[in-house]
């Protein structure tokens, strides 16, 4: 598994602890500025707060390319307001990118001076294919997909591509199409028609045709999508069509169908779209479309990470590692002082049983669903720094609100899921449905981990064995454990805890049975 010699590293981390180290992203987007404050401790990030305001400079860039004043003052005024914010930061901690809007602009130098007049931290005007690989960063260190990634993103006024392994892109590339850009120039004045629609997708085809064969040739093993236009479809897909929030043609087909049912931006009237996303949605959804046309894409997923955790992630090279559940994990137990050698043991233990269950019932998710439970196995006490009473809800708690990369949104709620039943009487009809995992996979990693908190009660008297047997009947619900002779007599606390787990579980209509 992915989280072995966990404790070894997070032992050594705890014999390097440093102080805190507050840092500063903003990205100087098309559509929007954002801003996200975090701090740096024990190898992991913690994000103190996220600025996001609505600027839309790409719509004051005119034909030849002149940003207009009217967009500037839009755009000082925000940094002024951001500047407040980062009182007493040292420049060296504040990492500022310009983008698209700012590097087409003739007249950016303008921009730049009356910044510097309320800002006054260096902004660095980046190329489009820094920008492409910025965002690359920022996806691979917060998303959990292994193997080679095709990451998209839609921004204001560009579209990246790239692809690449781990952290490393193979080939990126930028082009001059965005939301708020093709909103200017194919729906002007917020009108939709069919006709507009396809020459907005037409066009969006036209720029990226050339990148079709080299894109394909590389190919890829997932699709992940970025920033505002692919998070408004994301959600939109969610409520209307697929729970699972995965985009593909077909919806964005049905989607299509839908907006062109209305003749303007403010007729759309579509479950899951947010007012301020209104006015460049249809733009976003005409190059999204074209994007799957002319790359084949089967299907796509959405990433919380982009350029602004791209700029975060560059400011250390200790973040480059291949694990990022494993950053993370680190991170958490140092920050919650969580007990190593009991994670430890609760995972040696959760691993032995895991890998005697043989009934799931998403086989191709097997290995996704039991390296969650290995790491509820680890975390499962984070929540002990509250209060040991009521240690479950804590720790599920604690671990459902903070940001976990390397978990994506369903992941993070199966993690907490587990470890909010990992002790005491449960209801299974309180634990709601998944879109991704089954039900009956569910509960078996909830009895999994309850097993295997259960054989470490004793800490650190346990008595450690590798002879245990699981076996199951093929309802799932009936679970035989076969210890090493005379373990159970040797252990009565583990016994009798066993026998107050046989009873919990039989009024949920589940069977346990133990033999020494």
């Amino acid at each position: 598994m992915n989280n072995e010699n966990l404790l070894q590293k997070a032992t050594a981390l705890a014999q390097h602890r440093g102080e805190a180290r507050e840092i500063a992203a903003i990205d100087l987007g098309s559509n929007s500025f954002h801003m996200i404050i975090a701090r740096i401790i024990n190898g992991s990030i913690q994000v103190l707060s996220r600025l996001k305001q609505k600027v839309q400079l790409a719509e004051g860039l005119d034909e030849n390319n002149i940003l207009n004043q009217a967009a500037i003052t839009r755009g000082v005024n925000c940094l002024a307001l951001f500047a407040e914010r980062l009182q007493g930061f040292d420049p060296k901690n504040v990492n500022v990118v310009g983008t698209y809007t700012l590097r087409s602009a003739v007249n950016n130098a303008e921009f730049l001076q009356q910044a510097a007049e309320v800002f006054p931290y260096p902004i660095n005007i980046i190329s489009g294919e820094t920008e492409a690989k910025t965002i690359y960063s920022g996806v691979s260190h917060t998303q959990p997909e292994n193997g080679r990634k095709f990451v998209i993103d839609i921004g204001g006024g560009s579209t990246e591509m790239i692809i690449g392994d781990d952290f490393i892109p193979l080939i990126a590339h930028s082009r001059s199409m965005g939301c708020v850009s093709f909103a200017k120039q194919f729906f002007p004045n917020g009108k939709i028609s069919r006709d507009n629609f396809q020459l907005a997708k037409q066009t969006a085809k036209q720029r990226i045709e050339d990148l079709a064969k080299p894109y394909l040739d590389l190919n890829w093993d997932c699709v992940l999508g970025s920033s505002g236009t692919i998070k408004t479809v994301h959600q939109v897909i969610s409520i209307n069509y697929n729970q699972n929030g995965i985009i593909n043609l077909a919806h964005l087909n049905e989607l299509t169908k839908q907006v062109l049912k209305a003749n303007h931006f403010n007729k759309l009237h579509i479950n899951g779209l947010n007012e301020d996303r209104i006015d460049v949605f249809v733009p976003g959804l005409a190059i999204l479309t074209a994007l799957f046309e002319t790359f084949a894409i089967t299907e796509m997923r959405y990433s919380d990470g982009a350029l602004r955790e791209g700029i975060i992630y560059s400011l250390d090279k200790d973040f480059q590692v291949k694990d990022i559940r494993q950053r993370t994990a680190l991170g958490i137990m140092q920050q919650f002082n969580i007990d190593l050698a009991q994670a430890e043991r609760t995972y040696q233990s959760a691993l032995l049983l895991s890998e005697q269950y043989h009934c799931w019932q998403q086989t191709e998710l097997k290995t996704e669903m039991q390296d969650i439970l290995l790491w509820a196995a680890r975390l499962h006490e984070v929540g002990v720094v509250i209060n040991h009473k009521n240690l479950q809800k804590h720790s599920a708690y604690i671990l459902q609100n903070m940001e976990l990369p390397g978990f994506d949104k369903e992941q993070q709620r199966l993690l907490t899921t587990i470890i909010r039943h990992q002790f005491n009487y449960f209801k299974t009809l309180e634990i709601g449905k998944f879109a991704r995992y089954p039900d009956t996979d569910v509960i078996a990693l909830i009895r999994l981990l309850r097993l295997a908190i259960l054989l470490n009660k004793p800490r650190q008297a346990t008595a450690k064995t590798e002879q245990i047997t699981l076996k199951i009947d093929r309802t799932s619900a009936q679970w035989s454990l076969h210890f090493a002779p005379e373990y159970l007599q040797d252990n009565p606390l583990i016994n009798n805890e066993l026998i107050v787990e046989q009873n919990l579980l039989s009024e949920l209509g589940l069977k346990l049975d133990f033999y020494s």
